[in-house]
């Protein structure tokens, strides 16, 4: 109960950051990606290297991945059924056959119904959850954020002595 609570406590952390909204929302995007794919696959290996290589939240990545694992042990069912249906196209046989006998294209595991499944789905919806993460951000930092901002209660809490030593600790050592 205590790991979940501390990933929606970094959650709320990292949205309350002056991170920039786009790398936030790749990061969920690349976590999406990350989830519903099985754990150990080069799939997982070539987004670990996109996460490094380019300017994305790890941080959100790592959030998003835990909470869409437990989402795609639900979905796998469907996985199966999209992964069945990719994988019996008869125009792709030959396809197949070819990547199988590569030397690295068959550790993707992509003969598994349910990894193509899952790899089909995330590869697609994963440029809606980067669009939606965005606007959902924005909207949070606005509505919620800054409407918290205003209240007597936030203006009580940054007047105390605590809050005034934990950003001046923050604005030294968090750097």
């Amino acid at each position: 109960m205590s790991l979940l609570l501390k990933q929606i406590y970094n959650l709320i952390k990292l949205l309350n950051s002056d991170t920039g909204t786009n790398q936030i929302a790749a990061g969920f995007a690349a976590g999406f990606v990350l989830g519903m794919t099985p754990f150990l696959s080069l799939q997982s290996l070539l987004i670990f290297v996109c996460l490094f290589l380019f300017r994305i939240q790890i941080g959100a990545a790592f959030l998003s991945a835990f909470f869409f694992a437990f989402v795609a042990y639900i979905l796998d069912p469907i996985f199966h059924i999209v992964g069945s249906a990719a994988l019996e196209i008869t125009s792709l046989q030959e396809v197949y056959t070819v990547f199988y006998n590569m030397p690295i294209i068959p550790f993707t595991r992509f003969n598994n119904s349910i990894v193509m499944g899952s790899g089909i789905a995330s590869l697609a919806l994963a440029p809606f959850i980067f669009i939606l993460g965005r606007k959902l951000i924005v909207r949070y930092r606005i509505v919620v954020v800054d409407r918290f901002k205003e209240t007597k209660l936030w203006r009580a809490l940054k007047a105390t002595s605590l809050i005034q030593w934990y950003y001046s600790y923050d604005k030294f050592f968090s750097k």
